[in-house]
């Protein structure tokens, strides 16, 4: 079975191209990338005027399997990712049970096999349930295909605990992604602390305990010569720790979010729960910081963070309503429009940090067009203009602060393995 996909830019960070070319696609994988390759025998698909570039890779979703598929399964969850234009997503292990333990690492990805229709690799917990009170069982975890591991959705507490588990992974060339929240700190904090968090009356999460949970976690991984990931970054404080490790020698990479590059926390209203995520949306000073960190290479890749809920859930007052939003069908709309089309940033950058980065982190065989690789593609247009409308989604999740906004820019193509899965935002398998 042969495809083509021709006559668009072809962006591929990993191989250093970026011109106008056409992508053959034969049995699955990449065959060729050039002008004017021969179409005899392939369905053609027409790319001028878009963006054809590798599969893009989000590292750090919930597809709240197992336990939680009131919010979203891999069903669903990969849908979402492939209307979104992710052809490869990560789903973080603080689930009910947490994934803890080489079987639910197998049963899951058994699952994923069964019902998404875009790549889904499995991360591990650090500790067993996720208490940051002993060591879970990676080793096992790894042997059976978990591709990271991390207490997401908890700090670990000990330090003790932290740096026994990073002397361990160390032998397996695997990193530990950590949640970066001094818990003493952040106790009962609904939003950042600010102006804005006082002038609403609601208790705030301050950015010096982003920044001492940075400072502990990346000095515990150069103590012990180990691996550690940064999971989304939103102080510039917390950035700047990361820039001076970096030039130190140390191993660490870090991830942001689509929201903390483009949201502040000007944004939080009492009754309107979708802007609630964790960490918070910051101040302005501290978007501005963490822009300058993806630009200058201190943070390596861009992530959503997808996380949906219930409708009755969100639906709450914002003090009591869970954290998070879906943002696999909105962040290549949000980055494009706020980012890109404005100057602030690249669209080669934004699109390496969405495929050879993550996959030069994680240690996949993905984020490249070279030939031979998988054929996972994804065509986005640059200037489709689309109203974000939540009844569309393929999540189950609907609570977006981007609901009703005008965007411009979005992935109209998705192909997993030479398989076309979405065609102008509708899902084929």
């Amino acid at each position: 079975m042969k495809t083509l996909i021709k006559g668009g830019r072809v962006i591929d960070p990993a191989n250093k191209i970026d011109k106008i070319a056409d992508v053959l696609v034969e049995d699955g994988r990449i065959a060729a990338v050039g002008e004017n390759l021969p179409s005899e025998g392939a369905e053609v698909f027409e790319a001028e005027g878009k963006i054809v570039s590798p599969g893009l890779i989000d590292m750090h979703v919930h597809l709240r399997e197992p336990g939680q598929e009131a919010k979203e399964d891999f069903g669903s969850g990969s849908r979402a990712a492939a209307a979104g234009g992710y052809t490869r997503v990560a789903t973080m292990p603080n689930t009910r049970p947490v994934i803890d333990n080489s079987a639910l690492v197998k049963a899951m990805q058994k699952r994923a096999e069964e019902d998404a229709v875009v790549h889904v690799e499995i991360i591990g917990a650090v500790t067993k349930g996720q208490q940051g009170e002993e060591m879970a069982e990676m080793g096992d975890m790894v042997q059976a295909g978990a591709i990271a591991f991390s207490d997401d959705g908890h700090f670990t507490r000990s330090a003790k605990v932290l740096l026994n588990c990073y002397d361990y992974l160390r032998t397996f060339d695997k990193v530990i992604i950590n949640h970066e929240e001094e818990t003493s700190l952040v106790e009962e904090g609904v939003m950042n602390e600010s102006h804005r968090s006082a002038m609403l009356g609601m208790k705030g999460r301050p950015t010096v305990a982003e920044d001492i949970a940075v400072a502990r976690d990346v000095m515990l991984a150069e103590y012990a010569d180990a691996r550690v990931h940064v999971a989304h970054i939103s102080s510039g404080r917390a950035v700047d720790i990361v820039r001076q490790a970096k030039a130190r020698g140390v191993k660490v990479t870090a991830e942001v979010t689509p929201q903390h590059l483009t949201m502040t926390d000007d944004l939080v209203e009492l009754f309107d729960s979708s802007t609630k995520i964790n960490p918070p949306l910051r101040e302005q000073k501290d978007v501005d910081a963490v822009l300058a960190g993806l630009l200058d290479g201190t943070i390596d890749c861009i992530v959503t963070d997808h996380s949906p809920h219930a409708q009755e859930e969100k639906d709450r007052e914002y003090m009591y309503a869970p954290s998070g939003f879906p943002g696999l069908e909105t962040a290549v709309g949000v980055l494009l429009t706020d980012l890109v089309h404005t100057g602030k940033l690249d669209i080669a950058m934004m699109i390496e940090k969405m495929t050879a980065a993550p996959a030069r982190i994680f240690g996949i065989n993905a984020g490249s067009l070279a030939e031979g690789m998988p054929a996972d593609i994804t065509v986005i247009d640059p200037e489709l203009e689309w109203t974000v409308d939540d009844k569309k989604f393929y999540t189950k999740g609907s609570h977006s602060p981007f609901v009703g906004r005008r965007l411009k820019g979005k992935a109209v193509m998705t192909f997993v393995d030479g398989r076309l899965v979405m065609k102008d935002g509708e899902i084929l398998a």
